[in-house]
């Protein structure tokens, strides 16, 4: 290759501040997604299907529409900037009431013209191309608050690596910069996926949900096995693990669970340990948003009491004890 290192390195990050990616959101400020105050940059599109999805929007590949019935005032400029005619309001003459608003979510191709038009805000698209460079200008602005609080950037969804370009590019950028950088990961990728991420990444936020063949496919609808089969090649190259749980109410919080969570951690000793994430209900309102029914027997948010529970039954797991009991 031509040119001297130093107009390598120059072109190869120039090269990657021009990548896109499907982004679904930006959180500046997060305290939940790796150390220190964070910029959480979440990524659409999800190979999994959790049955207690708070997530619903970044589950697609694609921008979708989003629709907040409670914004509407059915002033139907919507329904004259749809190219497709998804918009319509079958009784226009019941006044202005969102609820006389239909939308064929079939026929939306998230186009967002109806977006762009609607005054009242009651319309958005969940998903946008945005460019490596982009994201990064935001990134960038935090960097007093990453120093100060060990903070930095962490990649979410969905699922990060199923962006791998775009995943990959803005994670390198960020390493150049000396910017800490955290990935939260299902896990679910074809074998190898990660050694390219393990150079690029300080902490990898890994998902585990579920114990059992049977079970894991009942409640993410794939297997666990190469999921586990990426955290131990993980784990056998030295990358930092936090190993997360999702805990949900009377769905997975139980003995084979708490027990499969003990074994892992006594099998991959080099884990920086196992968080709990208990279950909320916050997000049941995205599902109608897009146009989707909000899952049936939808589990209740523990109390704190309950919490505590699954903290002492883990810890009594990993200890080789009964759990103890209330």
């Amino acid at each position: 290759m031509s040119g001297s290192p130093d107009d390598r390195q120059t072109t190869a990050a120039l090269s990657d501040l021009a990548v896109r990616g499907l982004v679904l959101d930006v959180h500046r400020a997060s305290l939940n997604d790796g150390p220190g105050l964070r910029t959480t940059v979440f990524l659409k599109g999800c190979p999994l299907r959790c049955a207690w999805c708070h997530n619903p929007e970044s589950r697609s590949t694609r921008p979708q529409l989003g629709f907040d019935a409670a914004r509407c005032t059915a002033c139907r400029s919507c329904e004259s900037a749809c190219r497709q005619h998804v918009h319509s309001f079958p009784s226009p003459t019941a006044g202005n009431d969102a609820r006389l608003h239909r939308i064929d979510w079939a026929a939306c191709i998230a186009a967002g013209d109806c977006v762009t038009d609607c005054p009242s805000n009651a319309l958005r698209l969940y998903g946008s191309e945005r460019t490596v460079a982009e994201i990064m200008a935001e990134v960038r602005a935090d960097r007093t608050y990453y120093e100060v609080s060990g903070g930095g950037l962490t990649l979410s969804g969905g699922e990060p690596v199923a962006q791998p370009a775009f995943s990959l590019a803005l994670l390198r950028r960020a390493r150049a910069e000396g910017i800490h950088t955290c990935l939260e990961t299902c896990g679910f990728a074809p074998p190898g996926t990660f050694d390219a991420f393990r150079p690029l990444v300080d902490l990898f936020l890994f998902d585990y949900k579920a114990t059992g063949d049977a079970r894991h496919r009942e409640l993410t609808g794939v297997g666990p096995d190469l999921i586990l089969g990426n955290l131990r090649r993980l784990h056998a190259s030295g990358a930092s693990i936090q190993l997360r749980c999702p805990m949900i109410p009377d769905v997975n919080d139980t003995p084979e669970h708490f027990s499969g969570l003990a074994a892992l951690r006594r099998e991959l000793p080099g884990l920086n340990g196992i968080e709990i994430l208990p279950f909320h209900a916050t997000g049941d309102f995205k599902y109608e948003r897009i146009g989707l029914p909000v899952p049936s027997s939808r589990p209740v948010a523990p109390d704190a009491g309950r919490e505590a529970h699954w903290h002492r039954q883990l810890a009594a797991a990993i200890e080789g004890v009964g759990a103890s009991q209330d």
